[in-house]
């Protein structure tokens, strides 16, 4: 089946990128409102945090990333309590329904889901205690909120909130790939010197990691200018996509990444350039010749 496009509308309040916005889809029940904390006076006496919804509280408890999911009949009490209680929250995300149709019920089962979405990704821990049971809902009402968090899935990464995003996923391989058809082909990573190799498929603009390919068993790289990747490599070791495997870690599951760099530094357990560590199996081409090759061959020239 082929993937449509869809539009997001983003409503930046004050005009400012990094200050309050709404993220509206067309056709789709859902509002979403994203209230920086120094901003929280005025997010909550807007309208929709008055409505029945789920929210989302992100921030930082001594340098590491946390997150707490909840539910409400009337958001701006509740968050009104969390603003006095919890310190460590940076924004709140606040999901509710234009028309303000959601119910109890309807919240409780969204809160459940977030919930088990969250820790099965692993990406945040959460500041939840045990994860909260589903509500009884209808065939129909579940069917309905399964659509609805399929497009807010959708819309959250959109407005920088990562947390539920599948990083693990099976690639989506068509025939091996091409050069005119990449989905599909095969890229190779390794080390003789150290006796490890990674093998990923390029799909859908992202780098899957095959799970059996292995990475190194500690990160070895600067931990202070390349904090981002010293922190994936953890919290993929902490989520248990990567164990340890003898002299190395082991890829449990196929995992994604956006970039080839980001895949290499992974494996490498350092900074690395994706684009001539990795080579495709066919022919050993590094991903950078592969790529140069694939834009002459559009421009209709020869690299």
């Amino acid at each position: 089946m082929i993937n449509q496009g869809r539009s997001l509308e983003l409503f930046f309040i004050d005009g400012r990128p990094d200050g309050m916005l709404t993220a509206e889809v067309f056709n789709w029940t859902g509002h979403v409102l994203r209230v920086p904390r120094t901003q929280i006076i005025d997010g909550l006496a807007r309208p929709e945090a008055g409505h029945t919804g789920v929210y989302v509280l992100i921030g930082e408890r001594e340098g590491e990333a946390l997150a707490y999911i909840g539910e409400a009949e009337d958001m701006r009490s509740r968050l009104k309590e969390h603003v006095i209680r919890k310190d460590w929250w940076e924004y709140a995300v606040l999901v509710t329904s234009a028309s303000n149709n959601l119910h109890k019920a309807h919240v409780k089962y969204l809160e459940s889901r977030l919930v088990e979405i969250a820790r099965n990704v692993s990406a945040t821990p959460l500041e939840n205690g045990n994860t909260p049971p589903r509500s009884s809902l209808s065939e129909a009402a579940i069917s309905n909120m399964e659509g609805f968090l399929e497009t807010l899935m959708m819309v959250l990464p959109a407005i920088r909130v990562d947390m539920f995003l599948q990083k693990s996923r099976s690639p989506d391989i068509k025939n091996g790939g091409s050069a005119s058809d990449p989905v599909g082909l095969e890229f190779e990573f390794s080390m003789p010197r150290h006796g490890l190799k990674a093998t990923a498929i390029l799909s859908s603009g992202e780098l899957i990691v095959k799970a059996g390919s292995e990475a190194r068993a500690a990160w070895i790289g600067d931990r202070k200018n390349n904090t981002h990747y010293f922190k994936l490599y953890d919290e993929l070791v902490t989520s248990g996509v990567l164990i340890d495997h003898g002299q190395h870690r082991k890829f449990t599951k196929d995992y994604a990444f956006s970039s080839p760099s980001a895949a290499a530094a992974i494996v490498a357990g350092r900074s690395a350039n994706g684009r001539t560590c990795w080579q495709l199996k066919s022919d050993g081409r590094t991903y950078a010749e592969w790529e140069e090759a694939l834009i002459a061959a559009a421009n209709g020239t020869e690299p």
